[in-house]
């Protein structure tokens, strides 16, 4: 029997979920979105049509998801939340990569009475790592640490910001501003974000520098230990040329008087860079990934440590932080949509890891793409 798959969003990321369901011969996609452009990147392919327009708009959104088993959400973060309400609201089960900045959670009665399966920040971080982390709480007695580095990275190294985006830059620039939330001591911490820096080298990729930012989102509530942690992952350099800018006021959202015209700081500043950070096809990046987390199994002082690294794919021309981003996300579509994952209500990352069978099909199914996770388990003496 033919699924039927809307998807919300064809850009960088969207068009890769999209190629990647087309290429299930039970699957029918429409792929909708705002952009004739970013539509051109799936248009003609095999079992799937597309729809130009806004999904802002409600009678529109219910139009397009009306036939469909599942909605698959890929559209800027701003416009996540408000929009995954309407999905529910639809009665519509939902995979969503948006990242939006509210409390998904706020949705939770609202899915369970819709009887809705709605899984949010279902990435590479957030997303792959939750699975992780709820895959080894499930295994544990008890979880002590959770810490989290990654980041997505262009192969060239080019002068003055050394990166590239698969994202909107308004996306990426609030990952420098919103202030980071980490767990110490059992105890909520807040501190500002690209703040406690540090160097890391890491085999394949070199020294990268660390830093704080607000990545932490449903873990925070959901995984039980005392310290939970994640850092964000740039080339060296990229952390100091960020506070400058965040602390002259370029990402400011106050609008500020220049001559006779009023200026949002963050709006221009996003508009001039993303020309500069924007990922030109066939450029090449990659995504690294380590998650380490220590605890109590079988009576057992235990450390699991977890290691990504992908590169641009050359034979499909699709970018790493796409494949990585949007696998997982496809990976989880089709475990909902075979029932390997059931559960209702707003569902993070880490309930899909907590399931079944659903973290080793995930690594299956990522094997199959030519994505390759490294696991190990140490005992600590």
């Amino acid at each position: 029997m033919t699924k039927h798959i809307t998807v919300l969003g064809s850009g960088l990321v969207g068009s890769a979920i999209i190629k990647d369901l087309a290429s299930e011969p039970s699957f029918s996609i429409l792929a909708v979105d705002l952009s004739e452009e970013s539509l051109g990147r799936v248009a003609g392919l095999d079992r799937v049509q597309t729809r130009q327009g806004s999904v802002q708009n409600e009678d529109f959104l219910a139009e397009i998801c009306l036939n469909a088993d599942l909605v698959v959400s890929a559209v800027p973060g701003f416009m996540g939340y408000e929009c995954l309400k309407n999905l529910i609201e639809l009665k519509k089960n939902v995979v969503d990569i948006s990242f939006f900045p509210e409390d998904a959670f706020e949705l939770n009665q609202l899915a369970l009475d819709q009887n809705v399966t709605a899984v949010v920040d279902c990435g590479v971080a957030p997303g792959l790592c939750n699975i992780q982390a709820g895959y080894v709480q499930k295994k544990m007695d008890s979880v002590y640490s959770y810490l989290c580095y990654v980041g997505g990275l262009p192969r060239t190294r080019t002068w003055p910001f050394e990166y590239k985006a698969v994202f909107s830059p308004i996306d990426v620039i609030e990952e420098y501003t919103r202030p980071a939330r980490y767990v110490e001591h059992g105890e909520l911490v807040v501190k500002d974000a690209l703040t406690d820096l540090e160097k890391m080298d890491f085999p394949g990729v070199g020294t990268l520098e660390a830093f704080n930012t607000d990545g932490l989102r449903s873990l925070i509530y959901t995984l039980q230990a005392q310290f939970k942690k994640e850092k964000t992952l740039r080339y060296i350099g990229h952390v100091e040329l960020m506070r400058m800018f965040r602390e002259s006021g370029f990402f400011d959202t106050n609008p500020v008087q220049v001559g006779q015209q009023t200026v949002i700081p963050l709006e221009l500043t996003s508009k001039l860079l993303f020309k500069q950070w924007k990922l030109e096809p066939g450029e090449e990046d990659l995504t690294v990934l380590q998650v380490c987390m220590t605890g109590v199994e079988n009576g057992q002082q235990v450390k699991y440590t977890f290691d990504l690294l992908d590169y641009f794919d050359v034979e499909s021309d699709t970018h790493s932080m796409a494949r990585t981003t949007g696998y997982t996300c496809t990976i989880v579509a089709r475990q909902v949509l075979s029932g390997l994952f059931n559960r209702k209500g707003i569902c993070p990352p880490e309930y899909v890891g907590e399931a079944k069978g659903c973290y080793e099909n995930l690594k299956t199914e990522y094997a199959k793409r030519g994505i390759t996770i490294s696991e190990k388990r140490e005992i600590i003496k």
